[in-house]
């Protein structure tokens, strides 16, 4: 965001100087973590389903019709579990704003003394943070603003953050668990579907695995191995227990 979008008005040079550096942030976090859990869970869960009633000696139509009905419950299931969650962020922001507000106005001078001691944490010097407590008294937004970000290490939520955590949330757990679910739609014998199952979802973990690892900022290559080795890990459980109970 530019200093002028937020009311600041620096000297001539020093803007000049900020319009010729660009930097490129990621700055679509919020909106990864959400894919990486729906996926994560969309890929795993119904392939352990698929893979337990396969075991089970269930036919594919079965084998699809409780699979997709998983889906659908579980894509609103992780849905309302991100939404409530962006939504107790955003209730909790708005807790502490209101605590600090009345703080401001009722202990100023305890206050300033939390963002002194705020600032002498970086190696700021008394005569050098004094202006700057001063200057923060002299505009309330802006001290209410300091003490959010960098006594609570809070950052104003998006208002619509939750209705679009629960979208983005569920619509990845969907596209993620059609996948183990592919091979039941074409091939009516369970037994053949699931071996293709396994081989189509353990490559779509690897896939995801590593796309994972390299937008969190991981290694990729561990983070595929490990996504896919859950996985396996997930189905192999579930056919193995569904086989030992129907025998």
């Amino acid at each position: 965001m530019g200093d002028h979008e937020n009311g600041i008005r620096l000297e001539p040079e020093r803007q000049k100087l900020l319009n010729e550096h660009s930097e490129k942030h990621f700055t679509a976090g919020e909106i990864v973590r959400d894919i990486i859990i729906g996926v994560s869970d969309g890929l795993t869960v119904p392939f352990a389903l698929a893979a337990g009633l396969s075991g089970a000696n269930a036919t594919s139509s079965i084998v699809l019709t409780a699979g997709i009905a998983e889906v659908v419950a579980g894509a609103i299931s992780m849905g309302l579990g991100g939404y409530l969650a962006a939504k107790g962020e955003s209730d909790h922001y708005k807790r502490e704003l209101k605590r600090e507000q009345e703080e401001i106005i009722t202990v100023p001078d305890t206050e300033a003394a939390e963002v002194a001691e705020i600032l002498a944490q970086y190696g700021i010097e008394a005569h050098e943070y004094g202006p700057v407590v001063s200057a923060l008294r002299k505009n309330p937004q802006a001290w209410l603003d300091f003490m959010m970000k960098f006594e609570l290490g809070l950052e104003k939520p998006d208002p619509r953050r939750a209705l679009h955590s629960a979208m983005t949330i569920a619509i990845a757990y969907i596209l993620g668990g059609i996948v183990p679910l592919i091979p039941y739609m074409f091939i009516p014998n369970a037994a053949e579907a699931v071996v293709i199952s396994v081989v189509v979802t353990l490559f779509a973990l690897l896939v995801f695995g590593y796309a994972k690892g390299y937008f969190t900022g991981n290694r990729p290559f561990r983070s595929a191995f490990e996504t896919t080795l859950i996985g396996a890990i997930a189905s192999a459980a579930a056919f193995g227990l569904a086989k030992a109970f129907h025998t």
